[in-house]
């Protein structure tokens, strides 16, 4: 991992006692109670599978052509239909899976902790298996004919989907001392793959050769102890418009020219769960767990929603009317786009909803922790 410790941030912050000036030491904030809401909107459980349940792991579902897949920490896929949610095929794929899966052209990608990328057919047969330079960090992406693998020690590879052959590499320059043990996925839009990476930079790649088309600062270090220059650009950046955005743990959201690299604003705002983006704003999660949605054009604040404060919120959704996250105890939440009020509220199975929610064709599916595959519809 090119000399830095990933560590959760859990860890850095010291496992429930806060650490206090010199010495003294402060209990923890708790996190905050769910209050009743008025709801706006109906949710119901479409449908309900099950994989193996993670444990320090985030694994992303992923969709492609009406089937809905999802990877357990067993590392077996299982294939729902994404209609009713019925089992149809499960494939053990790896010893040990370190992400979610990625999915298209009839392919379906995941990664392992020792460097595999496995790829399987629609059926859930074995297309082919590649081994990369380390532990695989996020789910990996079916695009532009290649499978795209993000690993640990800051490389990205492009992977030709037919074969597995090796189109390309990229390497970023070692990796700060000390960084945030990340799920930072990949990003894919227009021909172009976006990263973020522990020293708070982002990264636009031509996905056909892998050459760098844009690096750009989302937050720069500052602070005279490590921890407090940890600047990570911990979660998949957005795309919108030919805007991409980005957060950056300690460091700030900031939206750059795709096309140009040039900055468009910046905000002082930390956060590691990562943001979603529309025409109108970007909504993101910042590391007390409020939800804010910006103006997209200038950054300016249009609405905060804080009374998720501490529950550990996911990356956000932004699906319809509303922007959908999900908590530390498997609840499931509708935030009105318009003005930041909750619209609705579903419980899963108790365990932490960490990877964004994934829109299907009537609502969208979570995928919790403790390996629950959830479809919920959701009408006005």
């Amino acid at each position: 991992m090119n000399g830095a410790r990933r560590v959760a941030l859990g860890a850095l912050l010291g496992g429930g006692l806060l650490a206090g000036c010199g010495s003294r030491r402060v209990p923890a904030e708790r996190p905050a109670e769910l209050q009743p809401i008025k709801a706006r909107a109906n949710l119901r459980v479409l449908w309900q599978g099950r994989v193996t349940a993670a444990t320090r792991e985030v694994f992303t579902p992923a969709a492609d052509d009406g089937v809905v897949y999802a990877i357990g920490g067993d590392g077996a896929v299982s294939a729902f239909a994404s209609a009713e949610g019925r089992t149809l095929w499960r494939q053990p794929a790896l010893k040990r899976a370190s992400a979610g899966v990625g999915a298209g052209a009839g392919l379906v990608a995941a990664g392992g902790l020792d460097g595999e990328v496995v790829v399987l057919t629609r059926e859930g047969k074995p297309a082919w298996q590649a081994t990369v330079s380390s532990e695989v960090l996020a789910a990996p992406l079916v695009d532009s004919g290649l499978v795209i693998a993000r690993t640990t020690d800051g490389r990205i590879f492009g992977l030709e989907a037919d074969s597995g052959r090796r189109r390309w590499v990229y390497q970023r320059p070692a990796s700060p001392t000390l960084a945030l043990r990340s799920h930072a996925a990949l990003t894919v839009a227009r021909g172009a793959v976006f990263a973020g990476f522990p020293n708070g930079r982002l990264v636009g790649l031509d996905a056909r050769s892998g050459a760098v088309g844009m690096d750009v600062a989302v937050a720069l270090p500052r602070g005279a102890t490590e921890l407090e220059r940890v600047v990570e650009v911990a979660s998949a950046p957005a795309f919108e418009g030919g805007q991409v955005c980005a957060v950056a743990f300690q460091g700030r959201v900031a939206c750059f020219d795709a096309q140009r690299g040039s900055l468009v604003w910046g905000r002082d705002i930390s956060g590691s769960a990562g943001l979603a983006i529309d025409a109108r704003a970007v909504y993101v999660v910042d590391d007390a767990s409020a939800v804010h949605a910006l103006d997209r054009a200038g950054g300016a604040s249009l609405w905060r929603q804080g009374a998720l404060r501490l529950r550990a919120v996911g990356t956000p959704l932004r699906l319809g009317q509303y922007v959908i996250v999900g908590d530390f105890q498997g609840q499931v939440h509708l935030i009105d786009v318009e003005d930041g009020s909750f619209a609705g509220r579903i419980a899963t199975d108790g365990t932490a909803i960490v990877a964004a929610p994934l829109p299907i064709e009537r609502g969208f599916v979570v995928q919790t922790r403790g390996g629950g595959v959830y479809a919920i519809g959701l009408a006005a």
